[in-house]
């Protein structure tokens, strides 16, 4: 039997997520399936928006964009008003990468490139495509000439546009009726406008809109919102509505790292997976357990368990949450009955509940769409981890057994492949040991090369993220980071900010600071902050004084 060492440290690699969804899947927006098979496999990004859902747009794996749909105020993109059950390219994208898309209700549309920059077309009563004037545009022109950063997310309220930069700013632009474009005033704006009363020396992370309100939040986990209040959805304590952003001040103490508006409410996620709601809730769409509507925010949801992303979209009165065990939890209005009380799903996405259950059945956001045969080559691979009856290696681990194939570590681990060129003997060896590390973590390890994912609660992911580097798996370190954010809590923090500093995990060292100096009179009080390294500790009392931390 041969002993893994563990060592080489010299390969770095790219990894991303998001949620995704299988081409058949795609079914659940009906004009999708009058798409031709072969150019239905090839879908990559698919939007499905307007006031009554009778518009899509798609992209394809070879970056071309297509349209269907009833095509009205020409938001198709093609340079006509005519509808079409046939999909149309649109060729002012051809060969370009497209990441994200969003709609207003006239609909007006915004496409955000790779490139950071934003094209509109479409509706434009309101001045919502930003171009300074109020005719539509029946193709997509270029917008972000006018904002100097490169954008980085997009938002759509009804006829109202907003964007966050780079550099953590916001500009926006369109329908002022109630002052949605926070300048201060009611008057439309016809051009991309920086916010900058309130939230000017801010740098915001995240941005949303209502029908007419609008909402930010800032790194330091802040809300500001601005617009229509007349339901309580800016959560200030009234029903005023705000020409500038004002901060929801209810929601001190706590640490936001997202918003989503609905038509008239609105929720807010914890960086400890709780979520808040306020506004309209006719319909339950705050998930109080009643229909009572708020004007401060107060926790909601409190069955789903601890929340990595919460949905929502202006175009409806639903919401939705997805948890850190992957489960889907809906409320709200859902297939036009009230529900109050958040239902959990069978649901592994969270445009699912609103294809199946909003009105209209719009997209939360763009999906990415894994095109597959089926069983696909991911689905096969996937099913042969420890199949005993195929696999031609074994991996000893604390005296258990894993069942791998030796073809595939090679392919996918650099490690192993330079392992089995230099020293292996495949006639003699079926059985390798890897010492050093438990078995649910070399378990993880092995099951990740088969199948892309992680399954640990942090505190186990600490120690793959250890094997991830010792492997030098750039790739599964970034999963076992996000692994370690979506499970942070005041009782693990100090642990897993001294092992993110231990593993040299920048990112993820600086994300682990931020939460204990947000929670720093629960975290000091913790058993794993008593047991930290006296240098560690040193090191991070003093940055948290030169942060403010004890101040009087």
């Amino acid at each position: 039997m041969t002993q893994l060492p563990i060592s080489h440290r010299d390969r770095h690699c790219g990894a991303s997520y998001s949620e995704r969804i299988r081409c058949k899947d795609i079914e659940m927006w009906p004009l999708l399936t009058l798409v031709s098979p072969e150019l239905r496999s090839k879908i990559s990004l698919v939007y499905t928006f307007g006031q009554a859902a009778t518009e899509i747009i798609f992209t394809t794996l070879n970056d071309n964009v297509y349209c269907m749909g009833t095509n009205t105020s020409g938001c198709l993109g093609v340079g006509d008003n005519v509808s079409s059950l046939e999909p149309r390219c649109i060729d002012a994208f051809s060969g370009m990468k497209i990441i994200n898309i969003a709609a207003g209700s006239g609909p007006h549309v915004l496409i955000l490139t790779d490139e950071g920059e934003v094209y509109s077309w479409g509706h434009n009563s309101y001045m919502q495509l930003g171009n300074g004037g109020t005719a539509p545009s029946l193709r997509p022109s270029l917008l972000t000439r006018n904002i100097p950063q490169k954008v980085i997310q997009m938002a759509c309220g009804s006829h109202h546009s907003m964007v966050l930069t780079v550099d953590g700013e916001v500009f926006a632009w369109g329908y002022n009726n109630c002052g949605q474009i926070g300048s201060g005033s009611t008057s439309n704006q016809g051009s991309p406008r920086k916010v900058t009363a309130c939230i000017g020396n801010k740098r915001i992370i995240h941005i949303s809109c209502g029908q007419t309100a609008s909402m930010a939040v800032t790194e330091s986990g802040e809300v500001y919102s601005w617009g229509y209040n007349g339901n309580g959805q800016l959560g200030v304590g009234n029903n005023v509505n705000q020409t500038n952003p004002c901060r929801i001040a209810a929601l001190q103490g706590v640490v936001i790292t997202q918003v989503a508006c609905g038509y008239a409410h609105a929720l807010a996620l914890t960086d400890d997976g709780q979520v808040f709601g306020w506004g309209a809730n006719s319909y339950g769409q705050l998930g109080s357990g009643n229909k009572a509507n708020t004007v401060t925010p107060l926790q909601v949801a409190t069955n789903a368990g601890r929340v990595i992303t919460i949905a929502a979209s202006h175009y409806s009165h639903s919401s939705a949450a997805l948890n850190q065990n992957g489960q889907v939890w809906m409320w709200g209005q859902l297939k036009q009955q009230s529900t109050p009380d958040p239902k959990l799903t069978l649901f592994t996405n969270l445009n699912s509940v609103f294809s199946n259950f909003s009105s209209p059945p719009i997209s939360w956001k763009p999906l990415l769409v894994c095109s597959e045969a089926e069983p696909s080559v991911q689905q096969s691979v996937s099913s042969a981890f420890n199949d005993e009856a195929t696999a031609d290696l074994k991996i000893s681990v604390d005296g258990k057994l894993i069942n791998v194939h030796k073809a595939l570590l090679k392919i996918r681990c650099d490690y192993f492949r330079r392992m089995f060129q230099s020293h292996w003997d495949e006639s003699s060896q079926d059985v390798i040991e890897i010492n050093g590390y438990s078995y649910p973590v070399v378990y993880s390890f092995l099951r990740w090369l088969y199948t892309d994912h992680v399954e640990l609660p942090p505190e186990d992911a600490i120690g793959l993220l250890d094997l991830a580097t010792s492997y030098c798996e750039s790739g599964l370190k970034l999963q076992c980071q996000k692994q370690i954010k979506e499970g942070i809590n005041e009782q693990n923090a100090a642990q897993l900010y001294a092992a993110a500093i231990k593993y040299q995990a920048e990112e993820l060292q600086e994300f682990c600071f931020r939460f204990c100096l947000n929670h720093l009179t629960q975290i000091v009080q913790t058993e794993s902050f008593q047991l930290l390294d006296k240098d560690i500790m040193y090191n991070f009392i003093k940055e948290s004084a030169k942060k403010g931390a004890f101040r009087r």
